[in-house]
């Protein structure tokens, strides 16, 4: 565990160097109080774009340092001169409990359509996804699944304030919640994060993002999750 936990960690040190912002966000949410650390990257190029982030989250339970990495990455290529672009991804990452116990969040493939939009000064815009999902470990043993993502940005009041965020719907049986009956399943997972900033200068931000989850880590039903957070931007 502890050669996994430093390739990782080397992974995430040579991405902070290509990292666009980070993020630093305490969260507020009911048994949580913790903090998480996002690092994040969006580059558009001549043939689409890239996209990455890291989350890294401290201070759960007992769990000293680190208690779960998330990685997601994604790439989009212009289908020529269209809307449209191909969308693939990986998801994945790791975590620990709070006797130390370690695990591996089953990681995921990703691939299908992708339409976006942009106002003409890009103070705006958005992206609409349909995804063919291929799911590692599932509870019915069952990997193919598919996935619908929004994502969103929006720049206003002279550039002072942001709001930003995604969200994503996807089929993948669960059956083990912490606030539910043993034998409780569900097929469904919805999760978006919103966000609202306030841009101090073109650097440095204050804000706070809203977990809005439904049946998503061991949770059944919806949760929201609050924050406050701090991000630089380079």
């Amino acid at each position: 565990m502890k050669k996994v936990l430093l390739l990782l960690m080397v992974i995430v040190g040579a991405m902070v160097l290509q990292a666009q912002n980070i993020q630093l966000h305490y969260d507020m949410g009911k048994d949580r109080g913790y903090l998480t650390s996002t690092i994040e990257m969006f580059k558009p190029d001549k043939t689409g774009n890239t996209f990455f982030f890291v989350d890294m989250d401290y201070g759960v339970g007992n769990v000293e340092g680190v208690s779960l990495a998330y990685f997601e990455i994604a790439r989009c290529f212009k289908l020529g001169k269209s809307p449209f672009s191909w969308h693939g991804e990986y998801n994945g990452g790791l975590l620990q409990d709070n006797a130390k116990n370690a695990y591996t969040i089953d990681d995921a493939w990703l691939t299908g359509l992708d339409y976006s939009w942009n106002s003409k000064d890009f103070s705006k815009g958005f992206s609409l996804k349909a995804l063919y999902k291929n799911i590692n470990n599932t509870v019915d043993g069952k990997p193919n699944s598919f996935q619908l993502t929004a994502v969103w940005h929006v720049n206003f009041a002279k550039n002072k304030l942001s709001f930003t965020g995604f969200a994503d719907f996807w089929k993948e049986k669960t059956n083990y919640f912490v606030n539910a009956p043993i034998g409780t399943e569900t097929d469904f997972i919805f999760l978006s994060e919103p966000q609202i900033w306030y841009n101090f200068n073109k650097n440095f931000a204050a804000g706070s993002e809203v977990e809005v989850a439904s049946n998503f880590a061991l949770h059944q039903g919806m949760k929201l999750c609050p924050t406050a957070a701090i991000k630089y931007t380079f």
